[in-house]
């Protein structure tokens, strides 16, 4: 088995890399980015625009984790036309380079996000449960991709897996997501800001616990199938702020209006993968928020120390 994960350098990707080694299993990364974090793995610099080079980068791979997109919803809103291209022209682009493959390509699992529940009436929901007309482009550009991985299997029998990730938090996480901006600041000694009352709420998972999931998902048995991978715990961003208060120390919380079209959060069940795949979370969120503090203060203490380094060698 040797498996292609687009956007392995990136949050998410880096981490089910470091699961599949970690089980034995051959990788090769493909991502405008260098992957830094580990020497044992092969890298084909590459745009998900560019279909000729998803298939040469396909060349003896067996399985891939479709994974590269852009994450950041303010990202998206910010430059939708470009966010549309690489988040669902690049997924027919994968989904194209699997189908003329021929069969050498056994899967695709392609990681979208639970925010396709944001538009849905009910509070509880599943993964039968009917998804409505969203009103972020993000959302439209992930359920367009989860459509265009079923159209695929059943029209070109490309069989995939699609995975809705909970919000994920831990080392490598991008700096724009919640939990590092509110680390980050607390380290700074600056106050919190929490977006309306703080009442809106996610089930936060740790990313090391998400990437399991993901290689769990290349049993056979969920072939075809769409999995809910979030935590366990209900955390509402009022609670996240006090945890980073918790843990780093005392820092003022103060709120601001609102941030228009939010996803103010659903029940998401985890239940079928729990069932089929034996995956659950295992990291509370407070741990999480710890192992990530630590991390991020040992990323900056080698990042001062390569900088007085460098410093002393240019006197």
């Amino acid at each position: 088995m040797k498996v292609l994960v687009t956007g392995g350098s990136g949050f998410i990707g880096s981490h089910v890399v470091d699961i599949l080694r970690a089980k034995g299993i051959e990788v090769r990364v493909y991502d405008m980015v260098m992957p830094t974090y580990r020497k044992d793995i092969e890298y084909y610099q590459g745009s998900l625009l560019d279909l000729e080079a998803l298939r040469m980068a396909f060349s003896g791979i067996t399985d891939v984790f479709h994974l590269g997109a852009v994450a950041d919803v303010k990202d998206v809103f910010e430059d939708p036309h470009a966010s549309e291209a690489i988040n669902v022209r690049g997924t027919i682009n994968v989904l194209e380079a699997v189908r003329r493959s021929r069969g050498a390509v056994k899967r695709v699992i392609y990681g979208s996000t639970t925010w396709v529940y944001s538009e849905v009436t009910e509070q509880y929901v599943d993964e039968q449960t009917p998804l409505h007309p969203p009103a972020h482009l993000y959302t439209a550009t992930k359920i367009a991709s989860e459509y265009y991985c079923q159209s695929y299997s059943k029209l070109y029998n490309v069989p995939v897996t699609i995975l809705r990730y909970g919000i994920p938090y831990g080392p490598r996480a991008r700096d724009g997501a919640v939990v590092p901006i509110f680390v980050q600041k607390a380290l700074r000694g600056e106050p919190l800001t929490i977006a309306g009352d703080g009442s809106q709420f996610r089930k936060f998972v740790y990313v090391e616990d998400l990437a399991e999931g993901n290689v769990l998902a290349l049993k056979t048995v969920a072939q075809n199938k769409i999995y809910n991978l979030d935590g366990t715990e209900k955390v509402t961003i009022k609670q996240i702020a006090e945890t980073v208060q918790k843990v780093i120390g005392n820092v003022k919380i103060e709120y601001v209006p609102a941030r228009p079209g939010d996803f103010g959060g659903k029940e998401v069940a985890s239940q079928l993968a729990k069932n089929e795949l034996g995956w659950e979370p295992k990291v509370s969120f407070e741990e999480g928020v710890r192992r990530y503090v630590e991390w991020y203060k040992a990323k900056v203490a080698t990042a001062d120390a390569e900088w007085a380094r460098v410093d002393q060698s240019l006197k």
